[in-house]
C-alpha cells in the first residue's frame, strides 16, 4: 500500500475511544505512591515552564502550559492512555451511552502529514456522504491539516449538532481533490441489530459495546426465538466492532455459555486489577436492577454459533470471540483481529477532567495475552470473494507507536500470513471498493459462516486451502 499510517486510532469524531477501549469508571487509586519525587527532573520541569513563561514570543496562559504538561506526560505511555479535557470527558460518558456528536469516521495520521480515513462509521454522516476508506484529508474548511497531530485535528472536526464542516479529500485514483460537506450530527447508535438470514439461522450484530448493550442483546434475541423456536444457527458478527464497555463483553459471552463461566481475567499493579470476571450479573449488570439475560430462552446456550470478526473487532470484542473460541462454543470466521488486550480506567481528577489510563492486561479464560496479537480465526476468510478488500487497509495494535507489548508471548517477526495480507493492502488500495454492508446479501463472510453452521464447504482467505469443509458445532 506503500507508506503505513503513524498512530492510527479507531475515533468516531465526537467519541474518544482511542482504539477500542474497554472502560471500567472509579474514583481515584488508592494505592500508596513512593513519596520520595525525582526533584532533579521536576527543577528541570520548572525551568522550562519559567522559559516559556519569560521568553517565548508571546505571553501563555499558566493553564494551558500546564494541562499540555499533563496531557503529553499521560500519552507518552501507551496509545490509550490520554488526559480528558472538559470536553473530551463529557464526550467519553457520552460514547458509552450509546451517543455522540460528530462526523463519524476512523481516523489515522499518514505519513504525508495528513489526516487518513481507516474507514467511515455506519450510518454516520460521513457513511452517508460516500467517504472510503484510505481517504486523504487535506483540509477542514479552509485549514490544511498538513502537520496538525491527530488529537488537534479531532478537535477541529469536532462541534455543535447541526454544523457544517468541508472535508477536502484526495482520493486515489482521482484527478482532483474531492470535497464534502457534512453536518455534524448526535448520533444515537444501536449496537445490537438482529434477523432471520436464512430459514433457521439468524444473524445478530454488535457494532459497540456500550451500557445498553447486554439488555438490547437479550431483547433481540428473545425476539428471533419468537419468530422461529427452533433455531439452526446464530452468527454473532463482530466485525469492525472497536470495543467499549467491559462489562458489555463479559454480558455477551455470558449469554452463550453456562451461568457462573470465567469470561475474562486481568492483571496490573492495582489489587483491584488483579480480577477474574464470570458470566453472572454482578459482573455484567451495570444500572442493578436484575439479571438482563434471566428471561434469554434456554436454547441459546446450545445453538450452533459463528463468530465473524476482522482486523477492526478489538478489545471487548476480542474478549467475547476468545472467550468462545477458548471453550470451543463457537467457530471464528473472518480475519485475525486488532490485538488490544489492555483495560483503561478512567480515574476522575475535578468534576468534569480525568484520565484514561492503562491498568490492566486481560486473559483469555484459557489464560492468552490477545495484546498486540489479537485473535487468530479457526477458519481465515477473506472479506470479499477476491480478496480482503477495504479490511486490508486497517493498521493493528501492534502497528502503533509505544504499544504495550505482549506479556505471555515474544512477539515475532512477520508470518507467511503476514506477509500475505501486506500484499492484499496494496490490492485493496488498487480497487475502488464501497464500504461493505454487513448482514446484505453482498456480504461474503456471512455467506461463508452460514455454509459452515450448514456444513456445506467454506471458502477460505487467498493463501489458505481453497474451500474447507468442516462439522458445524454439534447441538448440545
Amino acid at each position: 500500500m506503500g507508506k503505513k499510517l503513524k498512530n492510527a486510532g479507531l475515533i468516531g469524531l465526537g467519541v474518544v475511544a482511542g482504539v477500542a477501549v474497554s472502560l471500567q469508571f472509579s474514583a481515584m487509586a488508592q494505592k500508596q505512591v513512593d513519596p520520595v519525587l525525582p526533584l532533579e527532573e521536576l527543577k528541570q520541569l520548572a525551568d522550562v515552564y519559567g522559559l516559556i513563561k519569560s521568553d517565548y514570543v508571546e505571553s501563555v496562559e499558566d493553564k494551558k502550559l500546564l494541562t499540555e504538561a499533563i496531557s503529553g506526560m499521560v500519552a507518552s505511555l501507551d496509545p490509550h492512555s490520554a488526559y480528558l479535557d472538559k470536553k473530551a470527558y463529557a464526550e467519553l460518558r457520552e460514547g458509552s451511552q450509546g451517543k455522540f456528536v460528530g462526523l463519524g469516521i476512523e481516523i489515522g495520521q499518514s505519513d504525508e502529514g495528513y489526516i487518513r480515513i481507516v474507514a467511515p462509521i455506519e450510518d454516520s454522516p460521513a457513511y452517508r456522504a460516500g467517504i472510503k476508506a484510505g481517504d486523504m484529508i487535506t483540509r477542514l474548511d479552509a485549514t490544511s491539516l498538513k502537520g496538525l497531530s491527530l488529537d488537534e485535528s479531532v478537535k477541529k472536526m469536532r462541534g455543535e449538532p447541526g454544523t457544517k464542516v468541508t472535508l477536502t479529500i484526495m482520493r486515489k485514483d482521482e484527478p482532483q481533490p474531492l470535497q464534502f460537506t457534512l453536518n455534524r450530527e448526535e448520533i444515537h447508535q444501536k449496537s445490537v441489530k438482529a434477523r432471520m438470514v436464512s430459514p433457521g439461522y439468524a444473524w445478530v450484530r454488535i457494532s459497540q459495546f456500550q451500557e445498553p448493550t447486554v439488555e438490547d442483546l437479550a431483547t433481540k434475541i428473545t425476539e428471533l426465538y419468537r419468530q422461529d423456536p427452533h433455531l439452526k444457527g446464530l452468527v454473532l458478527d463482530l466485525r469492525n466492532d472497536p470495543g467499549g464497555v467491559l462489562q458489555g463483553a463479559i454480558g455477551v459471552a455470558a449469554a452463550f455459555l453456562p451461568k457462573d463461566t470465567p469470561i475474562v481475567s486481568t492483571n496490573g499493579q492495582l489489587p483491584d486489577s488483579k480480577q477474574i470476571y464470570y458470566g453472572r450479573a454482578e459482573y455484567y449488570s451495570l444500572r442493578g436492577d436484575g439479571d438482563p439475560l434471566a428471561k434469554l430462552p434456554a436454547a441459546v446456550k446450545h445453538v450452533p454459533m459463528a463468530v465473524l470478526v476482522n482486523t477492526g473487532s478489538a478489545s471487548a470484542s476480542e474478549i467475547v470471540a476468545g472467550a468462545l473460541q477458548d471453550y470451543k462454543r463457537a467457530t471464528i470466521i473472518g480475519s485475525q483481529t486488532f490485538g488490544k488486550g489492555s483495560v483503561q480506567t478512567i480515574r476522575q481528577l475535578t468534576a468534569d477532567t480525568a484520565v484514561k489510563l492503562t491498568t490492566a492486561r486481560y486473559y483469555t479464560p484459557h489464560g492468552r495475552s490477545i495484546q498486540a496479537k489479537g485473535i487468530a480465526p479457526d477458519l481465515a476468510v477473506d472479506e470479499n470473494e477476491d480478496g480482503d478488500g477495504l479490511n486490508s487497509l486497517r493498521m493493528r495494535e501492534a502497528d502503533l507507536a509505544k504499544h504495550l507489548s505482549n506479556d505471555r508471548e515474544q512477539e515475532g517477526g512477520k508470518s507467511q500470513r503476514d506477509e500475505l495480507e501486506e500484499q492484499m493492502r496494496i490490492l485493496a488500495a488498487e480497487k475502488k471498493r464501497k464500504p461493505l454492508e454487513y448482514g446484505s446479501g453482498e456480504d461474503f463472510q456471512l455467506k461463508q459462516a452460514l455454509n459452515h453452521l450448514q456444513g456445506t464447504p467454506v471458502q477460505l482467505a487467498k493463501g489458505e486451502s481453497k474451500l474447507v469443509k468442516l462439522d458445524p458445532p454439534p447441538k448440545k
